[in-house]
């Protein structure tokens, strides 16, 4: 596949770096990513990819736009109130770039159907607000082989971390199971500046991009947090287990479960 003369304009900023080129464009182009969440965390995510020419973008949600979504999820505007947010997305990117291709997934995604999705991708974005969903993306991915970028965010601070099935520390190497009900305050009561979903959304873009041009220096086996108010980045080391359940040596999970948990862990999407 070589690029338009078009494309070349588009892309040029991109072009002159020595990490892209126009062979790494051309892996933009041809590339998959999946984003799980079209929200705080999704939002910035689907701008800047669809904006890199990354060809494919999958966009799940079950969710409509809400009047409380627009002080953080920039990809739906006043007049999308409303609208499923998956339409919202997708025309968004389109009129961004109409390179893309967007496939659209209005449906709650859960065990009946996550495997299917994640298969078809190179990489996915988890944009989610609640744990339930944040485990089940994890042990699907794991289990399909498939590369993906868990954030999460909350007031003034935001985390994320990228799992590369069998080389790297997994979500549930970090974190077991989900905490017990209570434990972690309701997003809609703990707050965020919307900001903050920009910073976080923006850097799993750039996770999504650095592993489909093959550029050394993902974020894993560690944990990257942000706190905007003494505006601090810190690195956590974490370790793959050789007990953890969906990717130690003898695992215990080896399909999705759905949980009963609805609990909202640092907002994503709703």
């Amino acid at each position: 596949m070589s690029l338009t003369e078009q494309q070349i304009l588009r892309y040029s900023r991109q072009l002159i770096l020595e990490q892209v080129g126009g062979r790494g464009q051309q892996r933009l182009l041809s590339g998959k990513v999946l984003i799980i969440g079209a929200g705080g965390l999704g939002s910035p995510a689907a701008l800047y990819l669809a904006a890199a020419g990354i060809g494919t973008i999958g966009i799940a949600d079950c969710d409509n736009v809400d009047i409380t979504n627009l002080q953080r999820q920039v990809i739906h505007h006043a007049e999308d109130l409303g609208r499923p947010k998956v339409e919202s997305a997708a025309a968004r990117i389109r009129a961004i770039n109409p390179d893309v291709r967007v496939r659209t997934y209005g449906f709650r995604v859960c065990a009946a159907n996550v495997m299917e999705l994640v298969r078809d991708y190179d990489f996915v974005i988890d944009g989610t607000d609640n744990f339930a969903a944040k485990f089940l993306i994890n042990d699907a991915c794991v289990l399909a082989n498939r590369p993906f970028s868990h954030a999460g965010i909350l007031r003034f601070e935001g985390q994320l971390m990228t799992i590369l099935p069998g080389r790297s520390a997994c979500y549930r190497c970090v974190f077991r199971q989900p905490p017990p009900a209570g434990a972690v305050p309701n997003c809609a009561q703990a707050g965020v500046l919307g900001p903050v979903a920009g910073v976080i959304g923006c850097l799993q873009a750039i996770e999504a991009i650095k592993f489909l041009l093959g550029i050394e220096g993902l974020l894993t086996d560690v944990i990257l947090t942000y706190n905007a108010l003494p505006v601090e980045f810190r690195k956590i080391p974490v370790h793959q287990m050789a007990d953890c359940p969906v990717c130690g040596k003898d695992p215990v999970i080896t399909a999705p479960m759905d949980s009963d948990q609805p609990i909202c862990d640092m907002e994503g999407s709703k």
